[in-house]
């Protein structure tokens, strides 16, 4: 099955500076995948290449199969889009937009709009100049979920929400998931970790790596080794990221973690060393860890 959306090479140049460098990237039918990565790392210009908002200067994309740049009424109509600080018309409350949308989508679902509605309590009949950023960004998400869209795509979704506001908007986006596949673009980590199967990590325009959320949980560790002397840093395995200096310890985020072996590493590493933990890397840890090491050792 050829996959939900997915980038060949895909490059964004606005003057000198690359926005999004040579991206190759393919996400599966069905899976919720994070774009994750720190300000400026090219997500939300690789949203717009996706969503032809922009034209690429080199590379293609495709979403459902089409060419993003080909992307016509169609298939627009089968991809949801929420972005941060996306324009609803001024005027209109979440009711008259719903009324306005429908006649659009020929899989618009006017009882799960307002379903979406009241578990999201946005406030009936408030036009949307009224209404807070949070409950704006809500009936965003009601009108891109009410047409039981086969893509979702969301740019930031969860940017400037208070932590109830979050926990509302995950709600309904796990209520609603069933097969439907999901880009989520966010630098709020901790959020997108409750929600992915997949995690596309990007900086400075590239990728650093994607691959299901579970192989990276079951490839990384936060180990900690207790050393009676100080240890000698150098000539460590580069899957060893992060490596800090303690008083009568190092402590590191493996990368490349493997039970069997790590005993035998340390010992070769760090002699007379002694694994005293190993704990699972949150997705916020180990992606700091990756793009530390990413800027240390640029392509």
């Amino acid at each position: 099955m050829a996959p939900a959306l997915q980038t060949q090479n895909l490059t964004r140049r606005f003057g000198r500076t690359e926005a999004v460098r040579g991206l190759t990237l393919a996400i599966p039918v069905g899976s919720v995948c994070a774009l994750v990565g720190p300000n400026g790392a090219g997500k939300t210009t690789t949203i717009r290449l996706l969503m032809n908002l922009l034209l690429p200067s080199a590379g293609r994309s495709e979403m459902l199969g089409v060419d993003s740049r080909r992307l016509t009424a169609a298939t627009l109509a089968r991809i949801g889009y929420v972005s941060e600080g996306q324009v609803l018309p001024e005027w209109m409350s979440l009711e008259q937009l719903c009324a306005f949308s429908a006649p659009l989508y020929p899989a618009w679902d006017t009882a799960l709009a307002a379903q979406l509605s009241r578990q999201l309590m946005v406030p009936a009949g408030v036009p949307v100049r009224a209404m807070s950023r949070g409950a704006r960004m809500k009936a965003a998400l009601v009108l891109a979920l009410a047409p039981r869209p086969e893509l979702l795509v969301m740019d930031e979704p969860f940017s400037g929400l208070d932590p109830l506001m979050r926990e509302e908007v995950g709600d309904a986006l796990r209520a609603t998931a069933g097969s439907r596949t999901v880009l989520i673009s966010s630098h709020e980590v901790e959020e997108v970790e409750r929600l992915a199967d997949r995690v596309a990590v990007l900086d400075k325009g590239r990728l650093v790596f994607a691959e299901p959320l579970a192989d990276m949980q079951a490839r990384f560790r936060d180990v900690e080794v207790a050393c009676e002397s100080a240890p000698a840093l150098n000539s460590l395995p580069p899957s060893w990221l992060v490596v800090e200096a303690l008083p009568g310890a190092v402590r590191f985020v493996d990368s490349a973690f493997d039970a069997a072996s790590l005993g035998a590493a340390v010992e070769h590493h760090l002699p007379g060393g002694r694994v005293t933990s190993v704990q699972p890397t949150s997705l916020r840890r180990a992606f700091l860890a990756l793009a530390r090491d990413f800027r240390s050792h640029p392509a």
